[in-house]
C-alpha cells in the first residue's frame, strides 16, 4: 500500500472508531427512556408521549451529528461542522432537556431507588452544576478554546480528543439548557432575573466568538469555509435562542400568578411572546456591544 493509501486507511479506521463511541451513549438513552416510559406505563403513571418524541428527536439529531454521512463530511467542510455544533450543543440538548427524563426516571422507578436518585441529585456536585454560570461557563468557554487554540485540528487527528470534545459539547448543551429552563425537579433553584441575565451574557459570548471565527479562521480552516461556519453559527444559533427566551418568559409569566383569559389566549400569547423577545434582544445587543468594541476590536 502507497503512503496515501495507508493515510486514507487510517483516517476511514479513526472515522469508524470514533462513530461507534460516540452513537453508542445516544442509542442506550434512547433505548433507557423507553423502558422507563413503558414501566412508567405498567405503574398506571402515563406520560405524554410528546415528551417522548422530543427525546426521540433530540437523540436522532445528536446521532446524525456523531455518525453517518454528516459526521464524515465534518471533518473535510467547517461549515457541515458548524451545522453539527448547533445540533449537537444546543438543539438537540435542548429538546431532550424539554423531554424531563429526570422526572420520567422518578416516575418509574420503585420509590426507594427513586429516593437514592433524589440524594444524588441533592450532592454538593449538582448543587453546584444547578449554577446556570456554570454550565454556560463550560459551554461557551469551551467553544472558545476549541475554536481559537490548536485544539480543533488536534480534534480531527486524535481519537480521544475528538470523543472528549463532542461528549463535552453535548453535555454542556444540556445542562445549559437544564439549568436556565428547569423542566425538570432542581433541588437548588435561581431566579428568572439570575437565569436571564446569565442566558443574555451566554448569547453575547456566543455571538462575538462567531464573529471571531469569521475574522479569524481556526487553524487549518479556509476562509471561506469560516465566513460560513461563523455566519451559520449566528444566525443558526439566534433560531435556538430564542426558543429558550420564549420558554423562560413564558415560565416568568406564569409564575407572577397571572391567568390568561382563554377567549383572549392566542393574542394574548402572542403579545408576550413579542415582548419577550424585543426585551431580550435589546438587552443582549446593548450588553453585546459593549463587550465587542471593548474587546474584538482591540484583536482586528
Amino acid at each position: 500500500m502507497t503512503d496515501h493509501e495507508n493515510a486514507q486507511h487510517a483516517a476511514h479506521s479513526m472515522d469508524f472508531i470514533t462513530q461507534f463511541l460516540l452513537s453508542v451513549p445516544f442509542l442506550i438513552g434512547m433505548l433507557l427512556y423507553l423502558l422507563a416510559f413503558l414501566f412508567s406505563k405498567q405503574k398506571n403513571r402515563p406520560w405524554p408521549k410528546y415528551r417522548t418524541a422530543l427525546w426521540m428527536t433530540g437523540s436522532v439529531l445528536c446521532l446524525i451529528t456523531v455518525a453517518g454521512p454528516m459526521a464524515s463530511a465534518a471533518h473535510q467542510n467547517f461549515t457541515i461542522h458548524m451545522l453539527g455544533h448547533l445540533l449537537l450543543g444546543m438543539l438537540g440538548p435542548l429538546l431532550m432537556a424539554l423531554a424531563a427524563p429526570v422526572t420520567l426516571l422518578l416516575q418509574s422507578l420503585p420509590t426507594r431507588y427513586a429516593k437514592k436518585v433524589t440524594i444524588i441529585l441533592r450532592s454538593p456536585f449538582f448543587h453546584f452544576l444547578s449554577n446556570p454560570v456554570v454550565p454556560a461557563v463550560l459551554n461557551i468557554g469551551g467553544l472558545w478554546v476549541l475554536y481559537t487554540t490548536g485544539l480543533y485540528s488536534m480534534m480531527e487527528t486524535v481519537i480521544l480528543v475528538h470523543v472528549l470534545v463532542h461528549l463535552h459539547v453535548f453535555l454542556a448543551g444540556y445542562f445549559f439548557a437544564a439549568t436556565l429552563l428547569y423542566i425538570d425537579p432542581i433541588p437548588y433553584r435561581s431566579s428568572y432575573l439570575y437565569r436571564s441575565l446569565v442566558l443574555i451574557t451566554a448569547l453575547a459570548g456566543h455571538k462575538i466568538l462567531s464573529k471571531v471565527i469569521y475574522a479569524f479562521p481556526p487553524e487549518g480552516v479556509p476562509r471561506a469555509e469560516a465566513e460560513t461556519g461563523g455566519m451559520l453559527m449566528y444566525y443558526g444559533g439566534d433560531a435556538v435562542d430564542i426558543i429558550i427566551i420564549i420558554i423562560l418568559c413564558y415560565q416568568w409569566y406564569q409564575s407572577s400568578g397571572r391567568k390568561v383569559d382563554s377567549r383572549r389566549s392566542m393574542p394574548t400569547y402572542l403579545s408576550l411572546i413579542t415582548k419577550s423577545i424585543i426585551i431580550f434582544k435589546f438587552s443582549f445587543h446593548l450588553f453585546y456591544v459593549y463587550i465587542y468594541h471593548s474587546t474584538v476590536k482591540q484583536l482586528i
